[in-house]
């Protein structure tokens, strides 16, 4: 029973830690190819127009960019 409750524990900490990694870096989980945008992909469908939360992400990006390049420190 004590070797069940150990693997337990380990699998719970290692969870721990990828969550706690997450929250700090704020990437998502990749594998080690680098997922779909290494390889030119840009999203996962053959949609002719990207989603709203798509546009909106690519809009505070760009923002988030222009302002970066504006920063004068």
């Amino acid at each position: 029973m004590s070797v069940y409750l150990i693997t337990f524990a380990v699998f719970v900490l290692v969870i721990a830690g990828m969550a706690i990694g997450f929250i700090v870096q704020r990437k998502t989980i990749s594998g080690s190819c680098g997922g779909l945008g290494s390889i030119g992909i840009e999203k996962e469908c053959d949609c002719p127009e990207p989603c709203d939360a798509r546009k909106k992400r690519e809009a505070r990006a760009a923002k988030a960019e222009e302002w970066k390049k504006n920063q004068i420190i």
